[in-house]
């Protein structure tokens, strides 16, 4: 049975992502994309939001995490970041991509205070901000380590932490349950579930192919598919479908809640919608 509702409200926009449109060579890739994310706010708990952005191959999720990141331009629209909303740019967001881009000639707490530096700290602010950071993050004594020294959960999580040197709050992660062992993807769903309780801003965008571990974590699920006119045929350009709110359905914030007969249930009408996008 499924567990019980969590008592929640809706507060601030954190994210709007209003009209994004993008061609390459050509062809449109975005269409008309339209999406945000609000504060999620729990009485007595701090929580913050995993939003996961799911779709097909080919579908431009790529293109989409770089014009969210602020890397790349979207042919027309806007990727407005708080409220009343600040145009996205480089460094606005933390950006976690699949090789966790760390400096290997440098140590785990130097790479972090790099990053700070990077982002105007001084040099005594980005090593407080470092330390305290891998604390929280399990890596505190690690970070006299080189890169090349830690297991792939532990640089993943190096990389997350060095993000958030830069932004404190919004986070975008490529594919980060990709590759992972059974036990190393559990410790993956359980590190960001922990992560966003630390802060109710704090904010996840996850692109992954892994349908079972988005809806672990996240508590929205945003679908990127094209279009199909009266004749069947897909139309050019990809845009949102569908939005599947995983708080109303009981399925956000609960440990174990992949035993459930729900969750297995939202997996396949996630996999039976990748079929239509």
């Amino acid at each position: 049975m499924i567990r019980p509702s969590i008592a929640y409200d809706i507060k601030e926009r954190l994210l709007l992502v209003e009209g994004v449109h993008l061609s390459l060579g050509g062809k449109k890739i975005l269409r008309d994309v339209h999406f945000e994310v609000r504060n999620i706010v729990r009485p007595g708990i701090e929580q913050g939001q995993v939003v996961g952005l799911l779709g097909p191959s080919g579908m431009g999720k790529t293109q989409l995490f770089r014009i969210l990141a602020g890397l790349n331009a979207p042919e027309s629209g806007t990727v407005l970041v708080g409220e009343p909303g600040t145009p996205v740019k480089p460094g606005t967001v933390g950006v976690v991509a699949q090789n966790y881009p760390l400096l290997n000639h440098r140590k785990i707490t130097g790479n972090l205070v790099v990053a700070g530096k990077q982002a105007g700290m001084s040099a005594t602010e980005a090593e407080g901000k470092a330390k305290h950071l891998l604390e929280s993050f399990g890596l505190a004594d690690h970070g006299d380590k080189y890169p090349v020294q830690l297991s792939g959960g532990q640089r993943q999580r190096a990389a997350i932490a060095q993000q958030f040197m830069c932004s404190n709050e919004l986070m975008l992660m490529d594919e980060p349950f990709s590759g992972l062992d059974p036990l190393a993807l559990s410790r993956m769903c359980k590190f960001i579930k922990d992560v966003a309780q630390t802060d109710e801003h704090k904010t996840f965008i996850i692109v992954t192919h892994d349908i079972a571990s988005a809806i672990e974590v996240c508590d929205t699920l945003i679908l990127l598919g094209r279009d199909i006119d009266a004749a069947g045929a897909f139309i050019p350009g990809a845009r949102i479908q569908k939005t599947i709110d995983l708080v109303a359905r009981g399925l956000a914030w609960h440990a174990d809640i992949s035993r459930t007969p729900e969750f297995h249930a939202t997996v396949n009408e996630v996999k039976d919608l990748f079929t239509h996008l």
